[in-house]
């Protein structure tokens, strides 16, 4: 499985982005792709993640409302909006996918996902 992150770039507070994780390579039918960031010097953070077939949804109590997740099985493509852009969330933000069955509890996790994209980079200027 290949994963390609794209929509990052520079944007200002207050802006909405919508990152875009592209799926290519064999199918598999449970699982989950999630979003993560990362800023130098710091752990990877988990932001989102969307759970198949079931398509559940799940984000850890820091998001605040703030990030949206979604997919179009059409397209293989799962999404992350970002609205209220803040220069804290400037990072670079990686897809990854897990061809596991899990609980929303697993998905929360870096070990649980096999496949990782390169990442986009998001930067927020005030």
């Amino acid at each position: 499985v290949q994963l390609q992150a794209s929509g990052g770039g520079l944007v200002q507070a207050g802006d909405s982005l919508r990152l875009s994780c592209a799926a290519s390579g064999r199918t598999f039918n449970t699982g989950a792709v999630g979003w993560f960031r990362q800023v130098p010097g710091k752990e990877r953070e988990f932001l989102a993640t969307v759970a198949w077939p079931s398509g559940n949804v799940v984000y850890p109590d820091t998001v605040q409302g703030r990030f949206s997740i979604s997919g179009d099985n059409a397209k293989r493509t799962v999404y992350l909006q970002i609205d209220s852009l803040k220069p804290e969330d400037t990072a670079r933000y990686y897809c990854a996918a897990s061809d596991v069955r899990g609980d929303p509890y697993y998905y929360r996790k870096l070990m649980s996902y096999r496949y990782w994209g390169q990442g986009t980079q998001v930067t927020v200027s005030s």
